[in-house]
């Protein structure tokens, strides 16, 4: 079963606040009966005198009409500094929140009551409770009003934390997807695309200021709604998948020409286009700088191409775009480390899809990764055409395990990958590809596939001797399986398993011997035989 897409945390900023409320009026509760109970003068509960009522209502509100300002200052100030810092969408989520209504507004109502009570008394020598309730309902809303100051501040700190304005967002946008109707659909069209533009926001100003954490919050919360979006997006009405109104003048489809739009409706994708359009904006500002964040980005696309892609083949082929686009975005930033990622996530959705019988998408894959390779070599990048040989073979091998009919149009890729570099005599460039071919041919041997093996030797009988013998004794001495340094794929590239180690003798005379045919091809004039680079189609 595929591992799920990690959801962004969910927070409760509400239960902390709400315990520290009871504790607070539980103290409050106990100190006034110690004081009742055991002071040197009984409380008289029933009886107040009227200018001590007059005074105590004249105190409530001044100091209710201080602790409203001194909270709304404070409030204001916090909530700015928040929004100006990673998204205006705070100061909308903060307003429309029910709890800072209800404290705002009962701070409001309390000093309100405290001005009006007094003015209703009367001139009675003394007043009761019981005759002017409006004196305890005075007093017990001063008191709540006074409880509740720690707890709310608490609570706004905690509400404006980014990852819990992250989740709001998310939530909210997951809700206006479920209450989508025919009568509604352009209203929620427009309030889903805000979110996420919202979450992009919140990410690209979270790389500004150095939050990676935060940045990669927002990337996984994207990826969490496209994941609960697949489940509902079936029961949604058919207008919700029109690209009209708002989601035409909509930045990332205003541009689109008519026929790529066409194509988006009949896919109705527009939703996992703007997201993905969204993650391309976040990968290229990421590449080379924050280099976390563009590899989540690449993990959440290749596990949403995973999960989704067999049952739907239009989120499959986006998916991929997207995935070349990353890896376009990262060779002109001349960031080969997040390409190298990318390039390792972009092979495992090929071998995904060798697992699940479709071959021609990891042929295509496979096709892709070579074309980058190649361009990232002519930009001076030639690691990544190593990176390329080397992902292409591992299809290869997971092709020969699961007995896929892609196997062979694989190795034409691999066979083809240096093709470009053998015209512009760029050798040195050809060690990792002549690596990873080596080592393919070695396993094709220690599992009798020899006429794959031929195909390699034929190949490999073009080389000179003495660069094919020193990867071979590379491979032979080579004793580490993973990279000697901090990367995030680890893997040595240059490793041989020992069990395959004692079959580069048969390769390497299967390439002697292929070298010695076409010796004698050359002189008797007949061209050399050589394998069919033309990719093969299923």
């Amino acid at each position: 079963m595929d591992a799920p897409i990690p959801a962004v945390p969910r927070y409760r900023p509400l239960l902390t606040p709400l315990l520290l409320l009871l504790a607070l009026t539980a103290l409050s509760a106990a100190v006034l009966l110690l004081t009742a109970w055991f002071g040197p003068v009984p409380v008289a509960w029933g009886d107040l005198r009227l200018d001590a009522a007059l005074e105590a209502l004249a105190n409530s509100a001044e100091l209710m009409a201080a602790v409203l300002g001194v909270v709304v200052t404070v409030v204001a100030i916090v909530v700015e500094l928040a929004a100006n810092r990673y998204s205006h969408e705070i100061t909308r989520l903060f307003l429309r929140d029910p709890v800072n209504q209800v404290v705002l507004g009962l701070l409001v109502v309390a000093t309100l009551q405290c001005i009006w009570v007094g003015m209703v008394v009367g001139d009675a020598g003394d007043v009761t409770l019981a005759t002017h309730p409006g004196i305890a309902l005075n007093l017990g809303l001063v008191t709540a009003s006074l409880l509740l100051l720690v707890p709310y501040i608490y609570f706004v700190f905690t509400f404006l934390s980014p990852l819990s304005v992250i989740e709001r967002i998310c939530r909210d946008a997951y809700r206006e997807v479920l209450r989508v109707d025919e009568r509604n659909v352009e209203r929620s069209q427009q309030r889903v695309e805000e979110a996420v533009d919202q979450l992009q926001d919140v990410a690209r100003s979270a790389i500004t200021q150095g939050d990676r954490s935060i940045a990669m919050a927002a990337v996984d919360a994207m990826a969490g709604l496209l994941v609960d979006y697949q489940q509902v997006r079936d029961r949604l009405p058919e207008p919700w998948f029109e690209v009209t109104g708002s989601v035409a003048r909509d930045p990332d489809f205003v541009a689109l020409g008519a026929d790529t739009l066409a194509d988006v409706r009949r896919q109705r994708i527009w939703l996992e286009r703007k997201v993905f359009r969204r993650y391309l904006s976040l990968m290229g500002q990421g590449a080379g700088h924050a280099r976390d964040v563009a590899n989540l980005i690449g993990i959440h696309t290749q596990e949403l191409a995973c999960r989704f892609g067999g049952e739907r083949p239009e989120l499959l082929a986006l998916c991929m775009h997207t995935l070349n686009s990353y890896l376009r975005a990262c060779i002109n930033a001349r960031d080969p480390r997040t390409a190298y990622f990318l390039m390792d996530q972009y092979r495992l959705v090929g071998e995904h899809r060798l697992r699940h019988d479709d071959a021609a998408s990891a042929v295509t894959v496979a096709g892709f990764l070579r074309e980058y390779g190649q361009i990232a070599h002519k930009m001076g990048i030639s690691f990544l055409l190593e990176t390329a040989a080397y992902d292409v073979t591992k299809l290869i091998e997971v092709a020969l395990d699961t007995g896929s009919p892609g196997a062979d149009p694989l190795l034409d890729c691999l066979l083809s990958l240096d093709q470009q570099i053998r015209e512009e005599s760029h050798e040195d460039s050809l060690l990792g590809v002549r690596r990873s071919q080596i080592q393919l041919g070695a396993r094709l041997l220690a599992h009798g596939d020899h006429a794959r093996a031929e195909r390699i030797a034929a190949d490999l009988a073009g080389e000179r001797p003495e660069r094919l013998e020193r990867l071979r004794q590379g491979l032979l001495q080579d004793d580490r399986d993973q990279f000697w340094e901090l990367m995030d794929r680890g893997g040595n590239f240059a490793y041989l398993a020992p069990e395959l180690r004692p079959f580069l003798a048969g390769l390497f005379e299967r390439i002697s011997a292929a070298r010695g045919r076409n010796a004698v091809a050359e002189e008797v004039g007949v061209e050399p035989t050589r394998h069919d680079l033309a990719p093969r189609r299923l």
